[in-house]
């Protein structure tokens, strides 16, 4: 039987789930806080984008760990509300800009960015093309920093392999990853696994009551069960072969 993957489900659907959470995939402040110490201090007035930002846990994190103005860019109306939403709390509305649009359809001119930022959505697009896309937005010796799902090891169990290859099909390993972004144009200057903690304390368990109340909100509706069921997996098989797989951050400098 054919493995289901995310993208099969609805996108409303799965939107209205992770809007309701603080992160939409593995992450945690301290290691964007971690990633940003590798990229020299920027000025005032450097430009950054957050590029499928979600509902913007990590924009946040950026703006108080920054001077500069943030474009944070998604193509989910529902998280680009709540992200504005939490920038006027939280008195950075005049540096964060929430915006609804497409990472492979940038409203940024060329040599615009002083740091393009992106967890856990690159994939969505492909490794290598975003890569590709995003350096013409880029300053010369501007930045790209971004998460992206990784094989530790060059062998793992076929289930595992089934379910990644299905749902990032270009997955790799970390060496081939940074190959690739020396051949999109970047100098590696780092690259770093993300912890279990991002992905179980973060990820996964914080999910939990929500996908409750989801399933009571949607009883009897298939593709909100299924959905539900698709993430349980994701747990599962997490925790049986988290040895083999995970995010780890990517910085490079553009040449």
């Amino acid at each position: 039987m054919e493995e289901i993957t995310i993208h099969e489900f609805e996108f409303d659907l799965i939107n209205e789930f992770f809007t309701e959470l603080e992160r939409q995939g593995p992450g945690s402040a301290e290691e964007t806080i971690k990633a940003l110490g590798f990229i020299p201090s920027l000025p005032a007035k450097a430009k950054i984008a957050d590029l499928g930002c979600g509902t913007g846990a990590q924009t946040m994190v950026l703006a108080q760990n920054t001077e500069s103005p943030i474009t944070a860019l998604d193509l989910y109306a529902g998280s680009i509300d709540k992200l504005n939403a939490t920038a006027e709390k939280l008195g950075l509305q005049n540096r964060i800009k929430g915006i609804v649009g497409s990472m492979e359809n940038l409203p940024f001119q060329h040599n615009e960015l002083d740091l393009i930022w992106s967890e856990g959505a690159i994939g969505s697009i492909g490794f290598e093309k975003g890569l590709n896309h995003w350096n013409g937005f880029l300053k010369k010796d501007g930045y790209v920093a971004v998460t992206y799902e990784s094989w530790f090891t060059d062998e793992r169990p076929a289930e595992i392999e089934k379910w990644w290859v299905n749902a990032v099909p270009e997955i790799s390993t970390i060496g081939h990853n940074i190959s690739i972004l020396q051949k999109t144009g970047y100098i590696p200057v780092a690259a770093f696994t993300l912890p279990e903690s991002c992905w179980i304390d973060h990820y996964f368990i914080p999910q939990k009551p929500r996908q409750e109340e989801f399933l009571k909100k949607y009883a009897g509706n298939k593709a909100a069960e299924d959905m539900i069921a698709f993430m349980r997996r994701e747990a599962d098989l997490y925790t049986k072969y988290k040895q083999y797989y995970g995010y780890v951050f990517y910085i490079g400098k553009k040449l």
